[in-house]
């Protein structure tokens, strides 16, 4: 019963997602949309958030469009298509703002991006275990040669063991934190406190993508580049 049940949903989702890209094709787009979110309540992949954010682009929703490839490539950070459509939609906005990472840091994110963090953890496990097995070998082998390859097979997993397992943490920061957002209204003013009284700082624009430092009342404390202030939380959307 389980089987079928399973089966039969499957089927179902399949038919869904079907009938929300000939939505799309046909030029149906908020009709597409609307599938797209429907789905993405019973599962996510990059795949349907990336169609989501095709269907909103062509609405001309950019603040939608840019979370739903962001929101891609959370999950798929390999996706050629949502990472070129994304920059695409950022030359469409007011605020193009591109954070300048430090090359050791973007060289650090594409290797833990070339595999999820369950891959990564395998992976670790694994290491950890040739690991052991070297110093078992080092220890209970009698040969001087056999000792010496088992010491440094047992080193060298070791070493690995812990590369692997740094970037499976990193992977998991990346997947669960969510400390980054995209403005959602056409147009928010920071202030300098969370409260409608503080002074105006700078100004945002729908589509922005700015960094979470802090929540508070209704409040986000939020970053972009060199600017930092306070704006409502309704005004924002957690990638």
């Amino acid at each position: 019963m389980l089987l079928a049940v399973s089966c039969w949903l499957f089927v179902s989702a399949q038919n869904d997602f079907e009938l929300a890209n000939t939505a799309y094709a046909e030029g149906r787009y908020q009709e597409a949309s609307a599938m797209y979110e429907n789905l993405l309540t019973e599962q996510q992949n990059a795949t349907l958030y990336y169609n989501n954010g095709n269907a909103y682009f062509k609405q001309g929703e950019l603040a939608q469009a840019i979370l739903n490839y962001e929101r891609a490539l959370r999950l798929d950070p390999n996706h050629k298509d949502a990472k070129f459509n994304l920059a695409f939609a950022q030359t469409k906005i007011t605020d193009n703002i591109v954070e300048q990472d430090f090359f050791l840091s973007v060289w650090a994110k594409s290797i833990r991006d070339l595999m999820s963090e369950n891959t990564w953890t395998i992976l670790s496990i694994l290491l950890f275990i040739s690991s052991l097995a070297g110093i078992l070998g080092f220890l209970l082998s009698r040969e001087p040669k056999a000792r010496k390859a088992s010491f440094h097979a047992a080193w060298i997993a070791l070493l690995f063991c812990v590369i692997t397992g740094l970037n499976a943490r990193s992977a998991h920061q990346r997947d669960t934190l969510r400390d980054e957002a995209i403005i959602t209204q056409g147009i928010v003013n920071a202030k300098s406190s969370p409260d409608n009284s503080g002074t105006d700082l700078f100004t945002l624009h729908e589509g922005t993508k700015v960094t979470i430092r802090e929540t508070l009342s209704g409040w986000v404390n939020v970053k972009v580049g060199q600017n930092e202030g306070w704006i409502p939380s309704k005004d924002l959307e957690k990638i």
